[in-house]
């Protein structure tokens, strides 16, 4: 693990650590894409995220650790999804200096911001383009 830091989630502790560069660069290309609603691919996201877990530690009461490196892991070692959930952003806000004091949500909402009109802009020429053209009318 790459700088870790103790952090504690409803009473769990865990490992978080540092990505090595190029897993860093992909996660954060793909991560903010993949959990847009209605946009993003589930499955894109799902191995992003166990992606980025594999860099996480379960501290058990011993002391020891299991790294979450696979889904089986992951839930047998985080109590629910809301855990899962808040251990993804503590990792995006400890990888990215820009996510720090509280600037992580003001960032994805300018970013959901941004690209809402682009968006919408894509799907409209799509629909468009894929909805069946009515043909016109002639009269003779």
């Amino acid at each position: 693990m790459i700088e870790p830091k103790e952090i504690e989630i409803k009473g769990v502790k865990f490992n978080i650590s540092k990505l090595p560069a190029t897993v860093g660069r992909e996660i954060i290309a793909k991560y903010p894409i993949s959990i847009l609603p209605k946009i993003g691919d589930y499955k894109v996201s799902e191995e992003t995220m166990i992606k980025m877990m594999a860099y996480v530690e379960r501290v058990r009461e011993d002391g020891s650790t299991i790294a979450l490196v696979n889904k089986a892991l992951i839930d047998n070692h985080v109590p629910d999804w809301e855990v899962l959930a808040q251990l993804e952003f503590a990792m995006i806000e400890y990888n990215c200096s820009f996510f720090g004091n509280g600037k992580g949500l003001a960032f994805l909402e300018k970013f959901i911001s941004l690209a809402e009109p682009k968006i919408t802009e894509m799907l409209t020429n799509l629909s468009g383009k894929l909805s069946p053209q009515a043909k016109q009318a002639y009269t003779n």
